[in-house]
């Protein structure tokens, strides 16, 4: 209301251009009437003579000599140089004391991985138009180092070091509290271009052994893992892509409605999320995080839960089935074929390394 306010109001300015005013030129004429006759003193006249042509020089150059004293004064500033920029306040980039959590993540993400995470508060490095919270300190460690385990760890035993150096993105972000989106979603994390990754909900993060743990909270570390898988995926198959045939599965079911689809809904289509809707990458994607963050066993349950009969949009229980087990025969022969790694023993080494936190 306000901005239309203003805009309606129309401001008039006054421009005044640089002159000479008017007043000045009148009193620098009288030199031109001033008589110079035998009464003035013989050496006084070639100095009246001077003032005479300095006067018609200063009335006739005026805007010249402006201009040029204005132009003299900016190539003046540009000659000045900066000999001491270290003293200037807000140039190079943040500092702080170093402290135990800046060591860890030195020593573990940054020297082998050469990671860098920035949970210091830098509300630029998220969504500016979100109202997010920091990341409680106490809760670095612990997520940074589960994520190690789970995640890095776990890819690293099923190929080696040099894999994970080259895949895994370079910088993380980190936010306390989930990032809402208007259409009453939640963004639980996003990776920009393969090179950075974002993670929300760390102030949530409760694991076996920790105070105020309770079961529940494993749904929690869950979605957490899943968000990391799921976006690993990502660039996985934007790095070499899957194979089409994946596309052709579910084709004609995918659909942008997915956040009022429930879960139990998606996998009566053959979906093993109802995210894996959205499209045929996050439903590869979803496929590749749900299978090693829920295991064998527990995608084996999401498949075998799927009950007779036929979903709303004419899906029979065996159609839903056999596209569930036709994705995750591709998602295993694309990381065999593409990768080199042995898919369901990285699964379940993935799941055994989320049970120690929640079990």
């Amino acid at each position: 209301m306000m901005n239309e306010i203003h805009n309606k109001r129309q401001v008039t300015a006054k421009v005044i251009p640089i002159s000479i005013a008017s007043g000045r030129r009148n009193v620098l004429q009288s030199y031109d009437d001033m008589i110079i006759d035998k009464r003035v003193p013989g050496w006084l006249v070639p100095l009246l003579e001077r003032l005479k042509q300095l006067k018609n020089i200063l009335v006739n150059n005026t805007q010249k000599i402006v201009f040029f004293f204005c132009l003299l004064s900016l190539v003046s500033c540009k000659k000045e140089s900066l000999d001491n920029v270290e003293d200037i306040p807000g140039l190079g980039g943040d500092t702080w004391a170093s402290t135990p959590i800046d060591k860890w993540v030195f020593d573990s993400l940054t020297v082998p991985f050469n990671i860098a995470v920035k949970y210091k508060w830098d509300q630029f490095e998220l969504s500016v138009n979100k109202t997010l919270v920091p990341p409680k300190e106490e809760k670095i460690i612990p997520v940074l180092s589960a994520v190690k385990k789970v995640w890095i760890d776990t890819y690293i035993a099923e190929t080696d070091s040099l894999f994970m150096k080259k895949y895994v993105p370079k910088f993380f972000a980190l936010a306390g509290s989930a990032s809402w989106n208007t259409d009453g979603t939640i963004t639980l994390g996003t990776a920009e271009g393969g090179r950075k990754v974002v993670l929300y909900v760390l102030n949530d993060f409760r694991t076996k052994g920790m105070t105020g743990y309770v079961p529940s909270d494993s749904f929690g570390i869950k979605r957490m893992f899943h968000t990391i898988e799921h976006e690993f995926g990502h660039i996985l198959h934007q790095t070499i892509m899957y194979p089409l045939d994946y596309k052709s599965i579910s084709v004609g079911f995918y659909t942008s409605n997915w956040n009022n689809v429930s879960d139990a809904q998606a996998n009566r289509d053959g979906f093993v999320s109802a995210y894996a809707e959205s499209s045929p990458d996050e439903d590869f994607v979803e496929m590749i995080s749900m299978m090693l963050v829920e295991g064998k066993a527990g995608f084996n349950a999401i498949v075998n839960s799927i009950p007779a009969g036929t979903s709303d949009n004419n899906v029979t229980q065996a159609q839903a089935i056999s596209r569930l087990r036709q994705k995750e025969a591709i998602v295993v022969s694309y990381f065999k074929d593409t990768w080199g790694i042995d898919f369901y023993s990285l699964q379940t080494r993935v799941r055994a390394q989320v049970e120690k936190l929640i079990k």
